[in-house]
């Protein structure tokens, strides 16, 4: 059987306390489960450190996945477990920059967006295309053989996790600063496609979407007489004029504020708010609403936003105010990037007459926290 190539992320404290422990046995979340099942004797594990954005090793599988709850790490268990190996191992300061393979790995070439790439780096494991594993196990090779000092932020590499554990389960906690979760890209990065686009375009998009899979739409009250590139909101075909009056008149008013909603019928099977600035507030706050008003509510829940703007998304979404929700957040809300709503929609074509409403939770990312 061929082997596979997989992401396993760690930080540098989770990766300190594998060592610590044996480095016998690696780890992941309970929910990854279906994942790690795939995961066979033999197959490669990447170690990648977050925060510095390094591959410092590579593990070999020895066990199938087993499930354990023995205290290795200290702020989780990752009880998904296989018992494994170190083939290569290299020290912090010598670690493979994975932007240095941006040339010649696939995650790249695919990325339609500076950063586009990090969405495969948010969660583990993560299987990478067999070309790509082989590069990266070189690239380890090449720099064991020719070590270079590379200097990087100690606090990146031994920050403490940006989820917790609490009696709600886990969240994030934010920097009271705004500032300091904003995201520099510099200017030269910026490719022109992600300067054009506007929070307009993502709700045309949408909206065409949906109607091109033949189902009623709704565009927020307020937006109604919005225009995109010539074309008025209210001449999409299938749009509607009035939601159905299915609920209490404070969760009718929340609904109708959503950026853009899907209905079959007077069932409304997703709903979407596109966040486009700093702010990611405001869509959170509406879904949020409403999941307490409707506790039983049955619908898709999407926050689309710029790529660059995912781990904001995350961080929000996790703080606790939204964990608490019954059921949490996290867990219905998904995110979508720019790039990939876009790209899946040009791919498509003339086919998207033929595809089913269920496509678009399989482009959505997780919002539930998922890092080592």
């Amino acid at each position: 059987m061929e082997r596979k190539y997989w992401l396993d992320l760690y930080t540098g404290k989770t990766w300190e306390e594998f060592i610590k422990a044996g480095s016998s046995v690696t780890g992941f979340r309970y929910r990854r489960r279906k994942l790690t099942e795939k995961i066979r004797v033999g197959d490669f594990l990447i170690c990648y450190i977050t925060g510095i954005s390094r591959i410092i090793g590579i593990l070999e599988v020895k066990s199938p996945m087993f499930e354990d709850h023995t205290k290795i790490w200290e702020d989780s268990e990752f009880p998904c477990r296989f018992k494994v190996s170190i083939l290569y191992q290299l020290k912090p300061e010598y670690g493979v920059q994975i932007q240095d393979l941006k040339n010649d790995l696939t995650i790249f070439k695919r990325a339609s967006t500076p950063h586009a790439w990090t969405g495969f780096f948010r969660a583990s494991p993560n299987e990478f295309k067999r070309e790509d594993g082989e590069i990266i196990v070189k690239a380890i090779l090449d720099a064991m053989a020719k070590p270079v000092f590379k200097e990087y932020d100690d606090k990146k590499y031994k920050r403490i996790p940006k989820t917790f554990e609490s009696d709600l389960g886990v969240v994030t906690v934010p920097e009271d600063d705004e500032a300091k979760e904003q995201i520099f890209i510099p200017l030269e990065e910026k490719l022109p496609s992600e300067e054009k686009i506007t929070h307009e375009e993502i709700q045309w998009l949408l909206l065409k979407l949906g109607s091109d899979m033949g189902l009623d739409v709704w565009v927020a009250r307020n937006d109604q007489n919005k225009v995109f590139n010539g074309n008025s909101f209210g001449l999409i075909p299938r749009i509607r004029k009035k939601m159905p009056r299915q609920f209490d008149e404070a969760t009718n008013r929340t609904i109708e504020l959503i950026d853009v909603v899907w209905l079959q019928g007077d069932a409304i099977i997703a709903a979407f708010e596109v966040e486009h600035t700093s702010a990611i507030y405001s869509g959170l706050l509406r879904m949020s609403d409403l999941i307490s008003m409707q506790p039983n509510i049955k619908i898709d829940l999407y926050i689309v936003s710029p790529d660059e703007r995912a781990e904001k998304v995350f961080n929000e979404i996790n703080r606790p105010t939204f964990t608490k929700l019954k059921p949490p957040l996290p867990k219905i809300c998904k995110f979508i990037p720019y790039s990939k709503l876009k790209n899946e929609i040009e791919q498509m074509g003339e086919r998207i007459a033929y595809v089913r409403p269920e496509f678009i939770g399989s482009i959505a990312e997780s919002c539930e926290p998922d890092e080592a």
